[in-house]
């Protein structure tokens, strides 16, 4: 009976020791016995890289109007829609102005009839029936009377509104019947063809930000990237936000682009240490991200975690340190242990992390 037991004990153990060779001959070939691989290697250091920082705006009309009479009276014209196109000089709303009209012609009238005593008064004078001094109150009648009526007519202009720039109508508020009221707005204009994105910026970047500087703009609406030139930087900061507003010029040439529309505008930040390689040494394995280190002209694989990648760099957070020798072409193909015949890469000189690595909003 003990003898059984040992038997089938010692075939248990033959399995396993069998099934473990078919298993390891499947995994591969031993290090000895794979090939040697012509690899790219670059070395890893730590560089000064800088940070790129983005705050939000908004896109806006560098020309806009809120159009608002400035004297009352009914609405008895406005010939134009919401999303008119209209040319600096045309009509947008005529007022109707029946009591100023009035006001009109009963100052023409005193001008008038002061005029006619100016007159008469100065024949006589030189006939020597006035005086000088009586003359000269009537003068003062008469360009008062004359002041009077220059004031009723340009208030009469006001009851006519035209658009003072070229644009489009964005915003109707009153229409055709309405009273209009002095201040209160009847319908808005803006000039889409001259744009810009404000932005606020917190006050620690304030300072780095001078009227002319260039920036990166981005619309994600209308899937555009552009430069932009910063026109204005407000001297005193939000204190409820700790922001400051800061306009940038950008061009419309876009068809896309509309005011209202969400921005983003990307500022330089600080110099920081951080090490960086190229983006080809780093493998995708799962979830996993993967590297092979060079140690004595063998591959070895190393666990890494990344960062942001820009323009064919990638940052490394962990799994490396300056020194380590990488490689960058080839890895793909590579076994752990693998054999290598290696070619020194030059290493790329610093540059900028990933727009967007950290987002500012107010």
């Amino acid at each position: 009976m003990r003898l059984g037991k040992q038997l089938i004990g010692y075939l248990l153990v033959a399995g396993i020791l069998a099934l473990a060779s078919c298993k390891g001959g499947h995994e591969g070939k031993p290090a000895s016995k794979l090939p040697v691989a012509q690899v790219d290697v670059q070395e890893v250091v730590a560089e000064t890289v800088i940070s790129q920082i983005e705050v939000v705006g908004t896109v806006h009309a560098v020309e806009h109007a809120s159009i608002a009479p400035k004297v009352s009276g009914q609405i008895i014209a406005m010939p134009v829609d919401l999303g008119s196109r209209v040319h600096k000089g045309d009509l947008l709303v005529k007022i109707s102005a029946g009591e100023i009209s009035a006001q009109l012609l009963q100052a023409q009238a005193r001008v008038e009839q002061a005029r006619r005593n100016l007159a008469r008064e100065e024949r006589l004078q030189k006939q020597g029936a006035s005086t000088l001094e009586t003359v000269k109150s009537l003068q003062e009648q008469a360009r008062i009377a004359e002041a009077a009526h220059e004031e009723v007519k340009t208030r009469l202009e006001y009851a006519t509104i035209t658009a003072p720039f070229a644009g489009i109508v964005t915003r109707k508020i009153a229409s055709i019947g309405d009273l209009a009221s002095p201040g209160v707005a009847l319908l808005e204009l803006e000039n889409e063809k001259a744009l810009q994105v404000v932005a606020q910026v917190p006050e620690r970047l304030i300072l780095k930000v001078r009227k002319g500087d260039i920036l990166p703009v981005s619309v994600p609406a209308a899937g555009v990237t552009l430069s932009g030139e910063v026109a204005e930087v407000s001297p005193a900061a939000d204190p409820s936000s700790r922001t400051a507003s800061v306009k940038i010029n950008i061009a419309a040439t876009a068809a896309d682009l509309r005011p209202g529309q969400f921005a983003r505008v990307t500022l330089t930040g600080s110099g920081e240490k951080s090490l960086t390689i190229s983006e080809k040494a780093v493998l995708s394995f799962g979830q996993m991200e993967r590297v092979f280190l060079v140690e004595d002209n063998i591959a070895r694989l190393r666990l890494v975690r990344t960062g942001v990648r820009y323009d064919g760099q990638i940052e490394i957070l962990a799994g490396l340190a300056p020194g380590d020798r990488i490689v960058v072409n080839g890895a793909d193909k590579l076994q752990d242990g693998q054999p290598l015949d290696v070619k020194l890469q030059a290493v790329d000189g610093p540059v900028p992390l990933a727009p967007g690595k950290k987002e500012e909003r107010p």
